[in-house]
């Protein structure tokens, strides 16, 4: 009896590998937000220094600051590639194959949309949303992306949808509220997942 309860969690356990991508590292969770306070915390000095509550942003100002934004999303990326890999090897996992290619899929539609819709209302100074957009979509995109990968993804997903609709609520709090949503959740997630998947 034990035996064949041992072998079927084997089977499950092969058949979850192949089915879902598991070489996603806590530790790029930490990383990227980690990246996304430092990236907030530019964006906040830069507008302490540079503007009053009353001012409008310039296109100059919009410009560094959305490059601030694709820093912080190149930079993630990178960290979450270099771990996940890493990850993989120690697995002998592969890191590009059926499975990835469709969280990719499914992660990158809802992101790609919402990345469009902030450039349009960025480039027509509508720029009060942007923190909301930012956020619903990501949290949108993880959600439709959690069942190729770790539940825990969902429930992020979730709580970046929630901070991004208080984001729309509370428009002056769109700073502090992304930061919160890409940065701290981020990091509670990482190391979350690292405690419960990557020292095992």
């Amino acid at each position: 009896m034990e035996k064949h309860t041992e072998d079927l969690k084997a089977i499950r356990e092969m058949m979850e590998k192949s089915s879902k991508f598991l070489s996603l590292s806590g530790l790029s969770g930490i990383m990227a937000g980690v990246t996304a306070i430092a990236g907030a915390l530019f964006a906040y000095l830069y507008l302490l220094r540079h503007h009053s509550s009353a001012e409008f942003l310039q296109k100059q100002d919009l410009l560094i600051l959305t490059v601030d934004a694709i820093l912080v999303l190149v930079i993630s990326l990178g960290f979450a590639i270099y771990f996940s890999r890493r990850k993989a090897k120690k697995k002998n996992q592969k890191l590009l194959s059926t499975v990835v290619l469709n969280t990719m899929y499914n992660l990158g539609i809802p992101l790609a949309a919402g990345g469009i819709l902030s450039i349009i209302m960025i480039s027509r100074g509508q720029t009060e949303l942007v923190a909301a957009t930012t956020l619903i979509f990501y949290g949108l995109a993880l959600v439709n992306v959690s069942k190729f990968t770790y539940g825990e993804v969902h429930y992020l997903g979730i709580a970046e949808i929630i901070i991004g609709l208080l984001a729309a609520v509370f428009i002056h709090s769109g700073l502090i509220l992304w930061t919160i949503g890409f940065g701290i959740c981020h990091v509670v997630y990482g190391f979350i997942m690292y405690k419960k998947y990557d020292l095992n």
